[in-house]
Parts: C-alpha cells; structure tokens; sequence
C-alpha cells in the first residue's frame, strides 16, 4: 500500500507492521492533516527532528580556551603572525649562521699598557741563580749558583735575587725596595694587572725577591743579629782585581770570588727588608702559609732593625760607594706603615706616626730634595701611604694630629711637582729635574710620577676633587696630567725623540751599559778582561734587553748612547720599579684603586656598634 509523501517521497506501509489497520489509517489521516492544514515552515526543532542532522553546521565566531573566550578571527590573526615571527626568526638566524662574519677585534692596548708588558720583562734579565724555562729571555741562563756557599765566613744558600743593574752585585738595599714598590702597585692596581694578563706575571717577580730576602737571616727565628747585606763587590779604587765591576762578562760565566757583605747594625736595610716582606705578605694574602712567613720574617727584619740601631753602609764599606744611605728614620715610618697594613697590630701605627720619629725623618722641614721619594729616602711614600690610612678610615685620636701633618705635606709634595711651582727646575723639554740637574735622573721622575698619580687616585675614590696649593684650588686631573706628561717623556715624547725604555717605540738605546747584553751568547767563555772588547765596541749590543729603561738625559735633554757612559745607558732595578709602578697606575681606560686590599689585615678601629634593643612590648 502506498500513500502520497506530501514532501515528495512514496510512503510504504509494511504489511509486516503489527499495529492494526484502524491504528494505520487513523496515524496516516492525522499525518496528512497536519502537513496540509499548515503552509508556515517548520522551526529548527521540528526540522531536526524529522530530517536528523543538518549537512553543514555554521562556523563559531569565539574560540573557548578554557580561561577565557577570545575572538575567533582575532586568535587565527594571533596564531599566524606567532607562525610567520617565528619563520622570519628562523630565518634571520640562519643567514647569521651561513654568512661570514667580520670579527670586531678589541680597541688596541694603550701605550701605557704596551711600555707595561716591556717593562716588567727587564726583570726576567735580571734573575739570578736557576732561571725558570719560561723566563722568555733567551740569553740568559743559570747563574751564581755558588753564591753565599762560596763564602767561608757566610757558608749559607744565598742563591736567587736579582742582579742590580748591569753588573751581577746583589744590592739588597735597592733591591728590597723594588720589590716593596712593585707589591704596592699590585695592592692597588691588582684588577689592572689582570686585565693586561701580568699579574701573575708580576706576582712570580715578586716571589722571586721575597725568596731570596727570606735567606738572607735566619727568618725561621724571633730575634737575629745579622743579615745579609750584599753580594759581590764592586770596589775597584784598590787596585785590578777580578771582581764585579773590574770584570766585564756575563754573569753565566763568572768563575771569581763573590764574597758577601754581611752587617750586624743596618737599621735601614732591616726596616726596608721587612716593608718588602709586610707588603709582598698582602699580595699574597691568598696563600695564606706563604703569607704568614712573610709576615713572621717581617717581624724579625723591624724588631732586628730597631734593636741594633745603625745604617747599613758606613764609610769605607762597599754598600757606601753605590747605595748610601743617608738614615734610617724615614725607612722607621715606611717600614711601620707596611706592617700595620700586614698585621694590623697598633703598636707599628703608633710608631710610624710618633712625632718624635717623624721630625727625625725630616716630616716638618723642607730643603731641596724634600719630597723626592728614592731608593733611599722613602718619607714621602710614606707620607702618602699614611694619607690612604686618614682618607679611609680616619682613626681618629691618638693618630690623627700626626696624620694630619702627614696629608698636609703630602699636599705641599703633591703642589711641587706642578710646572706652576718653582720647587724643581725643568728642562726644555719638560723633564722635572728632582736631583737638581745630577745624572741618572729618570728613576726620580718616575717614582714622581706614580705617586702623584696613585695619590689622585686616592682623591678620586675618597670622593675628595682635588686639593689647595696655597689660596688656590686644584682637581687631580692634574696630578694625572703630571704624571703622564713625565711618562710621555720617557717613552719618546722629548727633544732626542728618543724612548729611553729599550725595545719600546722605533728608537731606543742599543748600547745598553750592561753585560749580559753586550757580550754575545756564541758558545765562547770570555774571562774578566777577554769581555772589554765588547764593553768598548761601538757596534749595538747582540742580545736586546728588553723593558730597561735607562739612566736618562742630562739637564740639557742631551743624550749619548754610549755603552761606557753609565750616567746615561744603565738601567736599574729600583729605576724599572718605579716605571712598572707608574705605568700599571696611568694605564686602561678607568683609573681607580682598590680600596679595600690595602687594608684586608686591618681589624675595625673602634668596638662594633651594638645592635638596637628588641621592640617593647606591653
């Protein structure tokens, strides 16, 4: 039975149907009644109901991500550009990654920096005894092996130490205040040596001093009643002799006697000695067995010192012809300072600023080589070193009257060296002349240089611009500007266009007053007098020694390159300190100290604050 499907299909009714035909009929009548009585369309409802599932549904305008519902369109936008950041990313890296770079190579080193590399290689030519294989002097070798167990009287190991200058005499008095002088330097400018990659370099230096000082006493013991003075002599007014000024080789093939000069009243060199070992003992401090031995021979050295009270080099003895001494006062206030810092023990502070001890060195009077700081006069060093102490900590009474005084003369110091001042003359090229026109003047106007130079530095860092001369106000761009025109001076900047530090700039003296330079390494012993011919040849020496910085100039900027001329051609250990100690200060691009190192051994200066009481509660 078919029946007409008023949406246009058939409608079959099953016979298989079990509903009767009362049922059927009466179902197909309502079914037609109910399509054909109404026109009107069906709602969403009815339509889903009779044809089931819509073929296609319409597209949601939102997105539900669960904590918030954003816009559809909006989160496709968001999803593409995410896509297309990241394309353009991968793509950008990867044109980095293929394409050749250009690397930037860092600025140049300054020519403070450069003169600084040079200068510290002269006292690897100086070494005495075994020498290191990474020495990088290739004209060097072992020598003074014997020396102190050669001596019947000393019969100890006194192998080591540096050779003073061109000879091979062992100066222990300029040579414990090189080391001093370069272990300051280190103490301040630490962060710059590393930046230049030689403060290992120079701590190994520095070892190489101290290890030997450590031999010249017994250093193991509290009290001692000797030291070790000298090694070699260089005495020639008694006649020819073999010996290390009368001969002239290389200290490799020294086969004469090298006796040692020993003394057992030499405050000034005791004092001196233990400035060295107290301020090595803070470079380092890190090593702290090295470090306390140091400290423990410091103790030894100053007690010994003030004991046995005496200069080192009386007349006659062969110290008082090179390296005499004019007191041991001034050496009492720089090696008391050393040890405070080293120890922080207060009695060396009260003694290094007892007015007593400070009018015996000379503190409250001027003269004409008053602030001079040398090898042998060590007051205004000192004077500044006990500046940093007010400028930092300010202890207070009892010290501060004395420091007081000590801070103003560094000023009155300071006020000399400005070409405004008439204290030092110049010369036409702008030398400062602090030995009054004497010779071998550039050790002098370096070791200047470093002090005006570390000294605004101390300003700086005390947050202090600059200091009075007189009514007159100055800032400590120009002690800087001091220093550097004296440095500047030295590496070239002068009359002869000369550098007067070997190996630095395009020229430089090549007939260096020195013997390990001047006698060629060529397989050939040559004996006391078979080396004159070279001390007198005219041709340049065969082996460079690099980083020496020459006697200097005369007063007039005059300047021989003559090997047989000292006053103009010898370098010095004491001379080369002081250039280290000035170059490390002017050079990199920031100056700046570091302010703490100094007094790493230093305990507060008064009792700690106690803490605020608890809060009261009711």
């Amino acid at each position: 039975m078919f029946g007409r499907d008023p949406w246009g299909g058939s409608l079959e009714i099953s016979n298989a149907d079990s509903a009767t035909d009362d049922e059927r009929s009466r179902n197909l009548q309502d079914l037609d009644r109910a399509a054909l009585s109404s026109s009107r369309p069906l709602d969403e409802t009815q339509q889903s109901w009779l044809l089931g599932p819509a073929e296609q549904k319409k597209k949601k305008k939102y997105v539900d991500l669960g904590c918030v519902i954003v816009s559809r369109k909006h989160f496709l936008w968001t999803i593409g550009a995410a896509l297309a950041c990241g394309f353009l990313a991968g793509l950008i890296i990867l044109i980095v990654k293929t394409v050749p770079r250009h690397h930037h190579h860092p600025p140049p080193p300054d020519n403070y920096t450069v003169a600084l590399h040079k200068a510290l290689m002269f006292f690897n030519a100086q070494r005495s005894g075994p020498i290191p294989k990474h020495n990088n002097v290739s004209w060097r070798g072992n020598s003074g092996m014997k020396d102190g167990l050669s001596d019947n009287t000393i019969k100890g190991n006194l192998v080591g130490g540096y050779y003073d200058a061109g000879d091979a005499i062992k100066f222990n008095f300029p040579m414990s205040f090189s080391m001093t002088l370069l272990s300051w330097s280190v103490i301040e400018y630490s962060a710059k040596y590393e930046a230049t990659g030689e403060l290992d370099h120079i701590k190994e230096i520095i070892k190489w001093g101290t290890d030997y000082f450590l031999k010249t006493f017994n250093s193991s013991a509290d009290t001692i009643d000797r030291l070790a003075a000298q090694v070699g002599l260089g005495d020639t007014s008694k006649g020819p002799g073999p010996n290390d000024h009368y001969c002239w080789m290389r200290p490799e093939d020294i086969d004469y006697p090298r006796p040692v000069y020993e003394c057992h009243s030499c405050s000034d060199l005791a004092a001196e000695m233990a400035a060295a070992l107290a301020a090595a003992s803070i470079v380092f401090k890190d090593s702290k067995t090295y470090s306390q031995k140091l400290v423990h021979g410091a103790k030894t050295l100053f007690k010994y010192g003030r004991d046995q009270r005496g200069r080192y080099s009386p007349g006659g003895s062969d110290p008082s012809i090179f390296y005499n001494s004019t007191g041991y006062w001034d050496e009492f206030v720089w090696g008391g300072a050393w040890m405070y810092y080293a120890t922080g023990n207060l009695s060396y502070l009260q003694l290094a600023t007892a007015p007593g001890l400070a009018k015996h060195a000379g503190a409250f009077w001027g003269g004409p080589d008053y602030g001079v700081f040398s090898w042998d006069s060590k007051l205004a060093g000192a004077q500044v070193l006990l500046s940093r102490l007010r400028l930092f900590l300010s202890p207070g009474y009892p010290y501060e009257e004395i420091l007081k005084t000590f801070h103003n003369q560094t000023n009155v110091v300071m006020c000399s060296y400005l070409p405004m001042f008439n204290s030092f003359n110049r010369t036409k090229g702008g030398l400062i002349q602090l030995n009054h026109g004497r010779p071998q003047p550039l050790q002098y106007v370096v070791n200047a240089a470093f002090l005006a130079s570390v000294y605004s530095d101390y300003l700086d860092a005390a947050d202090t611009p600059g200091w009075y001369c007189g009514p007159n106000f100055y800032p400590t761009s120009v002690l800087r500007d001091f220093a550097k025109t004296q440095i500047d001076y030295v590496l070239g900047n002068n009359p002869q266009k000369m550098s007067y530090v070997v190996g630095y700039g395009n020229r430089y003296p090549k007939h260096v007053h020195h013997r390990g330079a001047s006698v060629p390494k060529n397989g050939v012993r040559y004996n006391c007098k078979g080396g004159w011919k070279w001390r007198d040849s005219h041709k340049p020496n065969p082996n460079t020694i690099v980083g020496a910085m020459v006697a200097g100039p005369d007063k007039h900027d005059g300047f021989h390159d003559v090997r047989s001329n000292y006053n103009y051609t010898e370098p010095t250990l004491a001379g080369n300190a002081g250039l280290v100690a000035a170059l490390v200060s002017l050079s990199g691009e920031k100056s700046g100290i570091d302010k703490n190192t100094l007094f790493s051994a230093v305990p507060p200066m008064f009792p700690t604050v106690p803490p605020p009481p608890a809060a009261w509660k009711p």
